[in-house]
């Protein structure tokens, strides 16, 4: 093997670079490269000025080369010891330039193109590194071979990505159909408790019924009784007229008393109640609301009243005695033991929570940017306020563009605000029971600037932002 590997490489030092056929009349030029004596000519055949070697390129002030008979020996030689492959084969194995009908045995670096000797010498290539095929083969596959392992770790990360994929697909599905479940049988509670309110309010009025039916025989019976009793009275009367003086006056008296005792009868009152029914709490929007459009709320203390607390988290805020020494503040309520949060709101959905607790006195809800801090009393009415409170007084009282009574009104020990400007509303909810305690329609504009706003009254316990629990 080593004798025939030697042999070869023998027969190609005997070739010429440009034909790739065994030397003809060889000539060797001063870089010490070999070629037939006419395809140096035809190579050089157009050139002037320079006269660059066809394989290094190394350029030459004038057409100079020396006839080698000693290499024309060799290759007789060679021709003998010719390893059996047809000049077909060998052209087979070597491009030929279309355009110039030459084999292409050199590589442009920067255009990665295979090129015959003439085509390097043209302009489009002229300054480009060329070298030969086998020196720009060696490194191509060094580079192509160097990309492999990259080219590996990638699709190992998509395989990989792939595989995360198919898992993300199987719990996607487990998702969809606990999900697509979990509608069914909400769904399926809501359509039975739909259905037992509704058994329960017919069962209502159809004993609401039977009451009415037995309160207006009671009055047929009561009134017809009455009616007798009205018409014997006013036959004994007329009767009475016709007698004589003395007999008249007999028994006159006995008459006019029971004339005057005569009492109307009362009628009992009948109508039919108006009956409504809620869904429970777990079934109302409010869980939905909640989960979505929960707000982080924090008060801001350089709007409270100097004798408002302010806790370090700026979640609480407590009435004290005691006046603090405070900053100047345009915004600051100087008048009114009150304090607005310290974000604004101007779009969008906002909900949070405040625990009131058992307090006796406080009020809940949001103010306009443009709104008199200075205030003494709380305003029962005023554009641009909107808020739900308790007084000792007068009870639960929603503010507003009017002052409006709520009764009856279960103690409510958390508030929750939720404010609206897509449909510009601003409603107030029990946090307890999660019941709608009032809402005010068509309020806000997508142009008001809009401030949570907290009165917390002249007693010591606290008032405090919630973080609302998305699961409850």
């Amino acid at each position: 093997m080593e004798f025939v590997s030697a042999l070869a490489d023998f027969q190609r030092e005997c070739s010429c670079p440009i034909c790739l056929d065994y030397l003809k009349d060889p000539v060797t030029i001063s870089c010490g490269h070999n070629f037939c004596f006419d395809c140096l000519n035809h190579s050089w055949k157009d050139l002037t000025d320079a006269f660059p070697c066809p394989v290094c390129r190394f350029g030459f002030p004038e057409r100079k080369f020396r006839r080698n008979p000693q290499l024309c020996n060799l290759i007789e030689i060679a021709q003998l010891l010719r390893i059996r492959k047809s000049k077909r084969k060998r052209q087979e194995e070597n491009a030929i330039c279309e355009k110039h009908n030459q084999f292409m045995t050199l590589f442009c670096v920067k255009d990665l193109q295979i090129l015959c000797t003439q085509c390097s010498f043209s302009a489009e290539h002229q300054r480009h590194h060329i070298c030969p095929i086998k020196q720009a083969a060696t490194f191509q596959r060094r580079i192509l071979e160097s990309s492999i392992q990259p080219l590996k770790n990638n699709v190992e990360r998509v395989e990989k990505v792939l595989i995360l994929q198919g898992r993300k697909f199987l719990e996607l599905k487990k998702k969809v159909e606990y999900r697509r479940e979990e509608i069914n049988t909400e769904f399926e509670q809501i359509k039975l408790c739909l259905q037992n309110e509704q058994e329960a309010l017919l069962k209502q009025i159809q004993d609401e019924e039977l009451d009415i039916l037995s309160k207006l025989n009671e009055n047929v019976v009561t009134f017809s009784d009455h009616i007798s009793t009205l018409k014997c009275l006013m036959k004994e009367i007329k009767g009475k007229c016709v007698q004589s003086d003395l007999a008249l006056l007999k028994d006159v008296k006995s008459i006019r008393q029971r004339y005057q005792n005569l009492k109307h009868p009362e009628l009992s009152s009948l109508g039919l109640n108006n009956y409504s029914f809620s869904l429970p709490p777990q079934y109302s929007g409010l869980k939905r609301i909640i989960k979505q459009f929960h707000r982080d709320v924090s008060l801001d203390p350089n709007t409270a009243y100097p004798q408002l607390i302010v806790s370090e988290d700026r979640k609480s805020v407590t009435f004290r005695r005691t006046k603090q020494t405070v900053c100047y503040n345009s915004r600051r309520f100087y008048l009114c033991p009150a304090v607005l949060g310290s974000k604004m709101f101007n779009s969008g959905r906002h909900y949070w929570e405040v625990d009131v607790g058992n307090k006796p006195q406080w009020t809940v809800g949001v103010c306009q940017d443009y709104l008199l801090w200075n205030w003494r009393n709380l305003p029962s009415v005023l554009s641009g306020f909107w808020a739900i409170g308790r007084y000792i007084e007068s009870g639960y009282v929603v503010f507003g563009p009017k002052k409006t009574q709520l009764l009856p009104v279960p103690k409510p020990s958390k508030i929750g605000i939720f404010l609206d400007f897509e449909l510009g509303e601003v409603s107030f909810y029990n946090g307890d029971d999660r019941s709608l305690l009032y809402s005010f329609s068509d309020s806000l504009t997508k142009t008001q600037t809009i401030w949570p706003y907290f009165y917390v009254g002249t007693d010591s316990k606290p008032l405090k932002i919630l973080p609302v629990d998305n699961e409850r």
